[in-house]
């Protein structure tokens, strides 16, 4: 290998060395803000909601007083349906994308690791889970999940629940 390349590996090597420690310092600051903010311990206990999401969620959306329901927190983190309703006919159409998309994607991957271990639970919210999971695709299961995982975070922080 020339000298040159040899140098620029090294290079890169003490960057992503130099990465990694700042990445380990943010994590350890995280989980000391987790340990002591009573609003993140509360939505913690929640499957699927780990440090990292409940001090995002704290930190963008700590003021529960701006939203009157646990649907328009939902709406406003990208995870309700969009209505196209008049009528008196409501039309419910995909998933809005509308939220936050950091946000939307940490509740979404929390929702998917908690349907990776339901299986064979008898809790109530395992059973619901495995009905959905008969209708539906996995991916519509996680989104359901996330919306009221969302809907209880809102109840949780609003009610202080």
């Amino acid at each position: 290998m020339p000298d040159m390349m040899r140098e620029l590996v090294i290079k890169i090597r003490e960057e992503l060395a130099e990465l990694y420690k700042r990445i380990a310092s943010f994590n350890s600051r995280i989980r000391v803000l987790f340990r002591t903010n009573e609003a993140c311990q509360r939505i913690g206990r929640i499957e699927g909601i780990g440090p990292i999401t409940a001090t995002a969620l704290v930190a963008a959306a700590g003021n529960q007083s701006c939203f009157r329901s646990g649907r328009e927190f939902a709406a406003w983190l990208g995870l309700v349906h969009r209505q196209r309703s008049s009528g008196g006919k409501a039309r419910l159409l995909g998933i809005s994308t509308y939220g936050d998309g950091y946000l939307r994607t940490l509740m979404i991957h929390g929702a998917c690791a908690v349907l990776g271990k339901a299986h064979g639970k008898t809790d109530a919210r395992s059973l619901w889970i495995g009905r959905l999971r008969e209708r539906w695709h996995p991916n519509i299961v996680a989104a359901a999940l996330a919306n009221k995982n969302a809907r209880i975070i809102w109840s949780g922080l609003a009610r202080n629940e």
